[in-house]
């Protein structure tokens, strides 16, 4: 009991300081581009109403028309362009379980998720380990260069094979500025893991373990999200779903076990199968 008390509270500090330096992240990059950074808290400018106004967070009891596909189209078609002239840009591939940077690097380059999934980690001062998230297609890697900071806070690992695209900070930089609506969005997505981290930060609060371990899987398979039907995750150790959800493996362990017998999810060859009624867990009181 003490030691799932302890990890759910290291989870909540963690998202909390999370949330701090993402807000600096987005404060850092509003003035990069010469916007004002108040306007995201008090009155917003003409083009941060824009960017608000396309910002959706998840909402487990229905399914929404998500923002996320056309993101992904926009974000693959610019930094395409972008990198025609191959200018501090190149695709790079990394096999499964390597480092794509590790904690205390530099943090002078951007990724782009094209294919695969990042495991994102933060070790502490006392050697302690613990899983922040996992990013897939779509979504970006190690952007808190873009506002000063000098050394990677966390590491990146390839879950699976990935192919990314590598941005140095000059470049992303440049790309945001010549293309308003590419930063439009970019500013959006940052706002919207900065909603999901202050989502998580709750969850820790007043959920269950068993729910939030069922919201992760649902995350994970990103439900809701127009499109995308039951998604199958790669392997993932239940050590690393027990770091994400701040409880014990045993316990992770036991609700999978119930998981599986109730139909909710499924094991395959290349991974897990998470269906829709693994809903009725986080709904029901």
């Amino acid at each position: 009991m003490a030691k799932r008390a302890e990890q759910r509270s290291t989870g909540v500090i963690l998202r909390r300081e999370i949330i701090l330096k993402r807000t600096a992240l987005i404060q850092g990059v509003l003035v990069a581009l010469g916007l004002e950074v108040l306007s995201v808290m008090g009155n917003p400018s003409p083009r941060v109403l824009q960017v608000s106004g396309g910002l959706r967070h998840p909402s487990w009891g229905r399914r929404q028309p998500g923002a996320r596909g056309k993101e992904k189209v926009m974000f693959a078609r610019v930094l395409e362009c972008e990198a025609k002239d191959g200018r501090g840009r190149k695709v790079v591939a990394v096999p499964e379980r390597q480092t794509i940077f590790a904690q205390g690097d530099e943090a002078d380059a951007v990724f782009y998720i094209q294919q695969g999934k990042v495991r994102l980690t933060v070790v502490s001062e006392i050697g302690k380990e613990a899983t922040l998230g996992i990013l897939s297609e779509g979504e970006f890697v190690g952007e808190g260069g873009l506002a000063g900071q000098s050394l990677r806070m966390g590491s990146a690992i390839a879950m699976t094979n990935c192919i990314l695209l590598q941005i140095e900070k000059k470049a992303m930089m440049l790309a945001l500025h010549r293309e308003p609506t590419f930063s439009d969005l970019f500013i959006a997505y940052l706002l919207a893991r900065n909603i999901r981290h202050e989502e998580d930060i709750v969850d820790q609060l007043f959920n269950s373990s068993e729910k939030r371990l069922a919201r992760i899987l649902l995350l994970l398979a990103h439900f809701g999200e127009e499109g995308v039907p039951g998604a199958v995750i790669p392997k993932i150790s239940q050590e690393i779903l027990a770091e994400m959800v701040g409880t014990t493996r045993p316990r992770v362990n036991l609700f999978m076990n119930r998981f599986r017998t109730l139909g909710f999810v499924d094991y395959g060859g290349t991974g897990m199968q998470v269906h829709s009624s693994l809903l009725n867990v986080v709904l029901h009181d």
